[in-house]
This record gives C-alpha cells, structure tokens and sequence, in this order.
C-alpha cells in the first residue's frame, strides 16, 4: 500500500522543480552566449548538453520506478526522479558561472 501524500511531500517536489527550472534557464542562456562567443565555454559543451540529458533521464526512470515499486507515495516518486535533474542543473549552473564572461581582446 502507497504512504499518504502529505502537503509537505508536494512541497518538495514543487521546489525542486521550480529550481531546476531557474537553474536550466541560467545554463541555457550562459551556454547560448557561449555559441555567440560572450561566454567562456568549454569546446565540448554542446555534446555534454545532450549525453548528460540521457544520463539524467534513465536514471530519473530507474529511481522513480524503484521509489512506487518499494511503496513510497507518488510525490515521493516525483522527488526522486526530479533528483538526477536536480543535481544536472546545479552542477552546470555552477560550472559555467565559475567560467565568466568572455574577454574581448
């Protein structure tokens, strides 16, 4: 039987979803000012914005279906597959925003 849904499992999950959205918007203008050459990227930053997508998407499928096959709640689920996105788009936010603008010579 399913844990209850409490408001606070919901609440996770919101927040997680709300800062992988803030962060995958910081990411995808840092890496589209990189394409214009404004922002230092690395030169294989285009094929690790579509391997590290794959990595994160069968991992979310693997740990949500772990979480109801081991009769958690579906927000819990949901938390659990927002995870591997989570810790993608933390990790690149920071990443890029360590690497600064890119100076004009």
């Amino acid at each position: 039987m399913a844990q209850m849904i409490t408001p606070a499992d919901w609440w996770r999950a919101m927040f997680q979803a709300g800062m992988i959205a803030a962060e995958a918007n910081a990411v995808i203008a840092m890496r589209l000012w990189g394409m214009a050459g404004f922002w230092s990227v690395p030169a294989t930053e285009n094929a690790r914005m579509l391997t590290e997508k794959l990595e994160a998407s069968s991992k979310a499928v693997i740990l949500a279906n772990q979480a109801l096959l081991s009769g958690k709640s579906p927000a819990a689920a949901a938390a659990s597959a927002l995870g591997p996105f989570r810790s993608k788009t933390r990790a690149n936010a920071n990443r890029l925003g360590k690497r600064g603008m890119k100076l004009v010579k």
